[in-house]
């Protein structure tokens, strides 16, 4: 596994070894050995999710403020552009935010820590997209930011369209009023 830095330094973009050939390919999508030798990061992961969106689905920018949840992301089919905002007003980096194009074809993963709100726009007809965290997902503590805050500034590849984003999802708050992490 390669771990490629960002502009972010907690947030890591992981480039596993693929091996393939006319029949197919293989990687280890995780082993804990290799994530920690390669990260120095020791966490425990407690959760699988899965989900499929259209073409223009902007899911996020998600956070929990209690049980807060690292988030190791991937996509299986399709492409999305990635995004984590960091919300720790003790960083150096609070506010700013780092997005990486995930495929199938590129087979790169994302490490969110906790402390950053997570979001995804899917650039393919459709997108599998997968991730563990490293605690549970608890409704009640969710917090969304808004994807389209003018402070954090994300520049998503929208084109000309409008994304497709969920009731909640619309709601959500802009950072200067957002309850953040210490």
């Amino acid at each position: 596994m390669k771990v490629l830095p960002t502009a972010i330094p907690d947030v890591l973009v992981l480039e596993p070894k693929v091996f393939g050939d006319e029949r197919g390919f293989f990687f280890e999508s995780y082993n804990e050995a290799v994530f920690h030798g390669q990260t120095g990061l020791h966490v425990r992961f407690v959760q699988d999710n899965h989900s499929c969106s259209a073409q223009g689905v902007l899911r996020g920018l998600h956070y929990q403020l209690e049980q807060p949840q690292g988030k190791l992301v991937r996509v299986s089919r399709g492409k999305v552009f990635d995004v984590a905002v960091d919300l720790r007003r003790s960083s150096a980096t609070f506010g700013r935010w780092v997005g990486e194009e995930l495929s199938a074809e590129n087979h790169r993963q994302m490490w969110i820590p906790p402390g950053f709100a997570h979001g995804f726009l899917v650039l393919s007809d459709t997108a599998e997209f997968l991730y563990k965290t490293t605690d549970f997902y608890a409704p009640q503590y969710e917090h969304c930011l808004a994807w389209n805050d003018p402070e954090v500034g994300i520049t998503w590849p929208l084109g000309l369209a409008s994304p497709s984003v969920s009731a909640k999802d619309a709601q959500g708050g802009w950072l200067r009023d957002a309850q953040t992490y210490p």
